[in-house]
């Protein structure tokens, strides 16, 4: 058998080594672009509107509450002590000013110690953007940025880090792609309420051309249920921690019924952190 000329071997040893290379490259950036890929971006497996994200897995017979807050939390005691008795861990969205609240301390050091989710909801409660044209910003990047590092300044003080409150909530839950891109290049994660129902309307007063009672609150939500083939399935049900003296008929007093009865259905209430993270566990690589 003649014998390969030392040139060719040499020419051979290094396509050899290129193909071990690109094969190596390959393993490591393809790989881990995926994984990144599906860390990254929420949306590749859970409903978004404008970068935010609003449903999880509408597989999984399960939903999670969200409560927000900035001026009033008249409901505060009533709920912890239902989301006690029924064992239901929720997410707690509050502005600056309801962290910097002295008379609202106990309230927060009672909802930390009962393992629930503290989360952001800006400093100082502003619009990002404008209610007849949602592309028309009316705040910076900078002002967003300091007003969001001003919210989470005061969450300190209370012992919750950045990394112990990864999604934000935007005030007036109104926000667009902008808000959701600087809300990544923040380090966190945009979510919302799941619309179709009128918990969200639970504020609402009498003298508003938008009241909603909670008896209307209330069948709104049974007939979501109804009616949507994928029932409540992943719902970030949103309720306010308090309300406006004005508005006597508080919703969050029908709490634990609507506990009871959507459990009575087979839901199962589950933390945010729980749903989202639930829901992301079952991303398939492609």
């Amino acid at each position: 058998m003649p014998e390969i000329p030392e040139s060719n071997k040499n020419r051979l040893k290094r396509a050899v080594l290129w193909i071990v290379i690109i094969l190596l490259l390959w393993l490591v950036f393809g790989c881990s672009g995926k994984a990144e890929k599906t860390e990254q971006d929420p949306c590749a497996s859970f409903e978004c509107q404008h970068g935010a994200v609003v449903r999880a897995d509408t597989a999984d017979k399960s939903l999670t509450l969200v409560f927000t807050g900035d001026e009033f939390a008249d409901g505060a005691h009533h709920i912890i002590d239902v989301l006690a008795k029924q064992q239901v861990k929720a997410s707690f969205f509050f502005t600056g000013n309801f962290y910097g609240n002295p008379a609202f301390e106990k309230i927060i050091h009672q909802l930390k110690q009962n393992g629930h989710y503290l989360g952001a909801h800006s400093d100082k409660h502003l619009l990002y953007c404008s209610w007849e044209n949602r592309d028309s910003l009316l705040v910076t990047k900078r002002e967003f940025t300091q007003d969001l590092e001003a919210n989470y300044l005061k969450m300190g003080r209370f012992g919750i880090r950045k990394s112990d409150a990864p999604y934000f909530l935007p005030p007036y839950e109104w926000y667009n792609e902008s808000i959701s891109t600087w809300t990544r290049d923040f380090g966190l994660q945009l979510i919302n309420f799941t619309s179709g129902t009128r918990s969200n309307a639970d504020y609402t007063t009498p003298d508003m051309p938008n009241y909603r009672s909670s008896e209307v609150i209330y069948n709104s939500i049974l007939e979501y249920e109804q009616t949507d083939p994928a029932g409540l399935n992943g719902f970030l049900l949103l309720v306010h921690i308090g309300t406006a003296p004005e508005r006597t008929d508080k919703f969050y007093m029908r709490l634990e019924e609507l506990i009871v009865d959507l459990r009575a259905k087979g839901y199962e209430f589950k933390s945010l952190v729980d749903l989202l993270n639930a829901g992301a566990s079952g991303v398939k690589e492609e």
